[in-house]
């Protein structure tokens, strides 16, 4: 028995889309740095800004009248709009290296509901992969990491980000299975975008860039981020199997500290590169096989 070869050509770019995406979702943190107002505010930008690219996606996806947000959809932008909160908060409650660490435990949560929920087997080359990118990414982080009482709001509001990611994905995997990729990410989009207002004209004295090289940055957050990073995992994850699709996003603190150090300048040392070998090579260990398939052979 053999895998067929379509199933694999589909396997393969199902892979390279949710790469593609993670490396485009890591960008998102060289954007903010470079856009002039609040994190909460940026957060909302991301989203409304990237909505005409993604109806137009949508409508040359499913046609001009377009359905209403599912179950599946609504609750992804819900779970989005959750998880970019809560990482801001991370972020104002406790240091960059521990809001990074603590949010990209998401492929644990999402391990455990496709072992406890879907029955789905996690294979020790799948758990030797999750161990091995989470062990890349304390090491990208490097010294940084440290635990403080004081921040264990901060902490908290970390883990919680993993949590609605974790959510977020299954959320959008479940969408897959009745509508395309583009009109998911529309609507799941459209939703976040509503909450992120509401909890951006509270949070933020001001919702408006205070000059053209901030607006650009966030035009470039919702192009590259939000169109592309989510717009490509939604694309993979209609033929990827969940644990490894997250597992993928480990790729995103990779994508952070390569810019960070191509565009802001910041050192990266034998440690980090260290962390970056060990997620690729995680990704390798746990990496989905293509069904066999049987062959039926004449009498």
């Amino acid at each position: 028995m053999t895998a067929r070869p379509a199933d694999q050509i589909k396997l393969v770019a199902g892979i390279l889309a949710l790469v593609a995406g993670a490396l485009a979702m890591g960008a998102s943190v060289l954007f903010v740095r470079l856009a002039d107002v609040g994190p909460f505010a940026s957060a909302f930008w991301r989203t409304a800004l990237a909505l005409p690219f993604l109806l137009a996606w949508a409508m040359a996806e499913q046609g001009p009248r377009l359905p209403l947000p599912d179950r599946a959809s609504l609750l992804a932008g819900v779970f989005f709009a959750g998880d970019l909160i809560f990482w801001h908060l991370a972020i104002l409650g406790t240091t960059v290296a521990n809001a990074a660490v603590l949010a990209t435990t998401s492929p644990i949560w999402v391990a455990l509901y496709a072992f406890l929920v879907l029955k789905e087997k996690v294979t020790w080359p799948l758990a030797a992969g999750l161990l091995l990118c989470v062990a890349g990414t304390l090491a990208l982080i490097g010294g940084s990491w440290h635990f403080a009482p004081e921040k264990l709001p901060g902490d908290t509001a970390g883990l919680i980000t993993a949590m609605f990611f974790a959510a977020y994905f299954l959320s959008v995997r479940a969408a897959r299975r009745h509508f395309g990729a583009g009109l998911v990410t529309f609507l799941s989009t459209a939703v976040t975008s509503a909450v992120l207002l509401v909890v951006a004209l509270v949070m933020e004295p001001t919702l408006m860039p205070a000059s053209l090289a901030g607006a650009a940055a966030l035009l470039a957050l919702a192009i590259v981020s939000q169109v592309g990073g989510q717009g490509l995992m939604a694309v993979g994850l209609s033929v990827v199997p969940p644990v490894f699709g997250a597992l993928v996003f480990f790729l995103e603190v990779v994508s952070a500290a390569a810019l960070g150090w191509l565009v802001l300048g910041e050192h990266l040392g034998l440690l980090q590169g260290l962390g970056a070998a060990l997620i690729v090579l995680g990704l390798f260990l746990a990496r989905p096989r293509p069904e066999p398939s049987a062959e039926v052979g004449l009498p």
